[in-house]
């Protein structure tokens, strides 16, 4: 089990802003998730991976393939208190889920 956050590269977001969203992204998603599935990602040690994208499509296009696929997912958009407009896109948490189901979206990102 897995949970791969995928935050905007394009967007040059600070390293505090990039921590708080992606933060934002995974307890989002994980209070998506069944109670099972949550209760054994915890005890796997919570397993993460934040991976990058250029786009807003990008993002959309990752929360797409979650929904079929029926895996919890989160898109997070900036309150626009510091450094980014109101309503930005900054990123997508997609899981936990079984390593291969997160692996078959997001195999092809790169490291943030």
């Amino acid at each position: 089990m897995k949970q791969a956050i995928v935050a905007r590269a394009d967007l040059g977001m600070g390293k505090g802003k990039l921590a708080a969203q992606v933060a934002h992204a995974s307890l989002s998603a994980v209070e998506d998730t069944g109670t099972r599935s949550e209760k054994q990602w915890k005890g796997g040690g919570q397993k993460k991976i934040v991976l990058k994208a250029n786009s807003e499509k990008k993002l959309f296009q990752l929360a797409d393939e979650a929904e079929r696929d029926g895996i919890p997912h989160a898109v997070v958009r900036d309150a626009g208190h510091t450094q980014l407009e109101p309503g930005t896109v900054t990123c997508i948490a997609i899981g936990p889920d079984s390593d291969e189901n997160i692996d078959r979206i997001t195999g092809s990102l790169s490291l943030y």
